[in-house]
């Protein structure tokens, strides 16, 4: 490719990008209309856009949320999420904070054990109940639980998907990512606790008489199909072990998504058009256009010069690198999604711990990947999940802004970066 189109893929990208920050035109409209530029001067083509592995459409991460949908639209029509909203705020007293932080632990400890996307899907219509009932402001909940899928997907292989590319190239076990990342992960989600204390201190003033009213509920009640409930989450159950289990099975989560959403709609006999309706059409069709857009990036090299000047900046400091490499990465990412960014800098990180000499749990790949997972924090199209919530969002008549997300995530990137950058020093240079 030329100089001419890597700079035409360039102006296209951040033009795209600002137009979505603006919010003068719809992100769906103006990624699709991104990926269509991308095509039309040449950056990228049909076969590199809809069938390369390394920069075209990510299919896994589009049927892993069409599959979860599918689940989730199945679960809905039995009350779970009914059931769970008026649970867990009795559990919480009804004490907003107090809801708020038993979101933030459930959400991180669900997205240790499955990505991130996943267990959005499942706790932000929890969410949107919740705030509901007890009339309160949904966008701070929701904002605080992406913030804390992202977060815990640190912790595991499988928390994240960009997690699962890196254990992949390394050569990294599940247990691995345990050893490593799970306490930094329990510190972090205790950091977020406390800024969302401060950050969303407004939107902790309930209404009392709601509060009490949501009290005297029985949440067994809420339950309208016992017997759907049953066959969803026995499905569930089954998809989640298939997560878990992808050491071993070599099962693509999509494929695990895919097979548990067909088994469901034809054990439970739901109505497949329902169902289908539950799906969020545009937020698939927004990664589809913002997987095009940076395969045009990659196409033209212009990713691949930005990896090179980072291994050449990196050189033989390894201490000076792995910080370089955990803010470049945390930056990167949250201009970039971060599934497209870390296939594209995992080969770079692999030479960089082979000229190390480097073992294969390098702290260069720690590094690669909290600064990938957190760094997705930081604007709403950061990470695969903050797109996902605004879309449910969105579809609930309750929309996020780019820059209402933004604003937050900034904070919570810039505080889980630094508390990041520390343990690193740590663990690996200071007490090593």
């Amino acid at each position: 490719m030329s100089d001419w189109h890597a700079w035409a893929a360039v102006a296209v990208f951040f033009g795209t990008y600002a137009l979505i920050i603006s919010e003068r035109v719809h992100r769906v409209a103006a990624a699709l209309g991104g990926a269509g530029l991308m095509l039309a001067i040449g950056a990228t083509d049909d076969v590199s856009a809809f069938y390369s592995e390394d920069s075209g459409i990510d299919w896994n991460v589009i049927f892993l949320l069409l599959g979860m949908m599918m689940i989730v639209g199945v679960l809905k029509r039995t009350g779970l999420f009914e059931y769970l909203a008026i649970w867990s705020v009795k559990r919480a007293r009804a004490k907003p904070f107090r809801v708020m932080v038993m979101l933030i632990v459930v959400t991180a400890t669900a997205s240790a054990l499955l990505d991130n996307v996943t267990t959005v899907l499942l706790v932000a219509p929890v969410t949107l109940l919740v705030c509901e009932r007890l009339a309160l402001p949904s966008a701070p909940f929701l904002i605080a639980e992406v913030f804390a899928s992202n977060i815990g997907g640190v912790a595991t292989l499988v928390g994240d998907p960009p997690n699962i590319i890196i254990a992949s190239r390394a050569g990294l076990s599940f247990n691995d990512f345990l050893v490593h990342l799970a306490p930094l992960a329990v510190v972090l989600v205790l950091v977020l606790i406390g800024l969302s204390r401060v950050m969303f201190r407004s939107a902790f003033d309930g209404d009392a008489d709601r509060a009490l009213a949501v009290m005297e509920l029985d949440e067994r009640e809420a339950i309208r199909d016992p017997r759907m409930l049953k066959q969803g989450l026995a499905v569930l159950a089954l998809v989640i072990a298939g997560f878990v289990l992808h050491p071993v099975l070599h099962l693509e989560p999509s494929i695990v998504a895919l097979l548990g959403a067909g088994l469901l709609v034809a054990v439970s006999r739901a109505n497949t058009g329902e169902v289908l309706t539950e799906v969020e059409w545009p937020t698939l069709a927004f990664f589809a256009g913002l997987f095009v857009m940076i395969g045009g990036l990659i196409d033209t090299g212009v990713i691949g010069q930005v990896s090179d000047a980072l291994a050449n900046a990196v050189g033989d400091r390894e201490l000076g690198g792995s910080m370089l490499m955990l803010g470049a990465s945390a930056v990167l990412s949250g201009v970039v999604d971060n599934i497209p960014y870390v296939a594209t800098m995992a080969p770079v990180a692999a030479d960089l711990v082979r000229h190390l000499g480097g073992d294969p749990d390098h702290v260069m790949w720690w590094a690669l990947t909290l600064g990938a997972d957190l760094g997705g924090n930081a604007t709403a199209i950061g990470a695969s999940a903050n797109v996902v919530v605004l879309g449910i969002a969105e579809r609930a008549r309750q929309p996020i802004s780019f820059w209402q997300f933004t604003r937050y995530g900034l904070v919570v990137t810039a505080a889980t970066v630094a508390v990041s950058a520390l343990y690193l020093w740590l663990r690996y240079f200071a007490l090593a």
